[in-house]
C-alpha cells in the first residue's frame, strides 16, 4: 500500500465531505458504473483506491441523477462508513 499518500487521500476525503450538492455540476461527477476497482486486491485497498480514483467519493452518478453519501454523527470513522458503503457496492 506504499503507492497511497495517506495525508492526502485525508485531505480529500475532508475536502470532498463539505462540498455543497447545490454547486456541484452534473458532468463533473463520476459515474458510479464506471469506477472499476480490483475485487482481488484487499478490502482496505480498494477503498483507497475508489477514493483516489474517484473526484468526490461523497457524490456519485447514477441514472444520471446526482447521489450523495452522507453519514450519521457517531462514533465510527468515515473510513469506517465507506468500508461498509464500498463493501455493499462492489460485491
Amino acid at each position: 500500500m506504499n503507492k497511497y499518500d495517506i495525508k492526502e487521500l485525508r485531505e480529500k476525503l475532508e475536502r470532498c465531505r463539505n462540498v455543497n450538492l447545490d454547486d456541484v455540476k452534473l458532468e463533473d461527477v463520476d459515474k458510479i458504473s464506471s469506477i472499476k476497482i480490483d475485487r482481488r486486491k484487499p478490502s482496505e485497498e480498494r477503498i483507497l483506491d475508489f477514493i483516489k480514483k474517484t473526484k468526490n467519493p461523497y457524490i456519485f452518478k447514477i441514472k444520471g441523477k446526482l447521489v450523495r453519501i452522507k453519514f450519521s454523527d457517531t462514533d465510527k470513522t468515515t473510513e469506517d462508513c465507506l468500508t461498509n458503503v464500498l463493501k455493499n457496492l462492489y460485491r
